[in-house]
């Protein structure tokens, strides 16, 4: 590898080493991809959605095949984020010794924040990636991230009770992104992460019946790429705070494409499921297809499209 070539990014202040992320929900708490490689190559990781109490998730199927991707609906199955504090964290340190991205979700205002303020303790939190995909279930179910008004409520009330940084991650499911974004940006985000699953539906024919219990599901992959590098393009056009890209990404060109697009880290979801090496083998490409390129310091190309 030409040692003249540079990784390392800076995200709302938190230096990583290259900025490759594991996506929420792709990686677990990083045990299971641990016994597979040394997950400290990482730039850092997105651990499974934390919501305040435990979650078995949907009724199972939760997985249906597409062509250039796939359908999930697990339903934020998770141990609760006193379990987390308590046991996935320590155990965490035995095997990754990096900062890492804490994903929350919630169903109110109130969940979000006690989610928040609680995992804001933990020294190995880095950022806090707030999850505004999720049914408001005092309102009649609409997600958080689909209004600029409730994204915006959602931002103010997390970052009143953090100090560390606060990225908010946003559903595609709007006719609007830019709008929710510069919201959370004015509500005070430290960050965007763009973009969340599409809502896909599969019907088994035989059966004739959808192919998931849950009916729909979050459609992510290959596909849904050109939609996630349009929606950092646009987003950092208007907004002057960091992007972390999410959305089919699976290779190293594609993380290249994303942060010409606008993005600072580039998250990788489904590909994870499908390959476990595939971060790894982003994180092993990266330097060659830059000199194939031209390019020597990574972080010179952010947002230059």
């Amino acid at each position: 590898m030409n040692s003249s070539i540079d990784l390392s990014v800076n995200l709302a202040g938190m230096p990583m080493d290259n900025p490759i992320v594991p996506a929420s929900g792709t990686f677990g708490f990083g045990k299971e991809f641990s016994e597979f490689y040394d997950i400290n190559i990482l730039g850092s990781f997105s651990f499974k959605g934390t919501t305040r109490d435990s979650r078995f998730g949907n009724p199972t199927p939760r997985i249906a095949e597409c062509e250039s991707g796939m359908i999930n609906a697990v339903g934020l199955q998770n141990p609760g984020i006193e379990a987390i504090i308590a046991h996935e964290l320590p155990a965490m340190k035995a095997y990754f010794h990096k900062p890492v991205v804490a994903n929350i979700s919630g169903f109110s205002l109130e969940e979000y924040v006690y989610c928040c303020e609680r995992i804001d303790e933990q020294e190995q939190v880095g950022i806090i990636e707030v999850n505004v995909s999720c049914p408001n279930v005092k309102h009649g179910g609409m997600s958080f991230g689909t209004s600029p008004e409730a994204a915006a409520e959602v931002t103010r009330a997390v970052k009143a009770v953090t100090t560390k940084p606060v990225f908010i991650k946003l559903t595609p499911n709007v006719t609007d992104i830019v709008s929710i974004a510069k919201a959370c940006e004015e509500a005070g985000a430290d960050g965007i992460c763009l973009i969340n699953t599409l809502l896909g539906m599969r019907i088994d024919l035989k059966r004739r019946r959808p192919v998931i219990a849950n009916v729909m599901g979050g459609f992510s992959g290959p596909a849904v790429f050109p939609v996630a590098v349009r929606m950092v393009h646009q987003v950092s056009k208007v907004c002057n705070i960091p992007i972390m890209g999410c959305g089919g990404v699976s290779t190293a060109a594609d993380v290249i494409e994303m942060m010409m697009a606008g993005a600072t880290a580039v998250q990788v979801g489904s590909a994870n499921l499908k390959n476990p090496y595939a971060c790894k083998e982003i994180i092993e490409n990266l330097p060659i297809e830059m000199e194939r390129l031209g390019i020597t310091k990574l972080s010179d190309i952010i947002g230059i499209v």
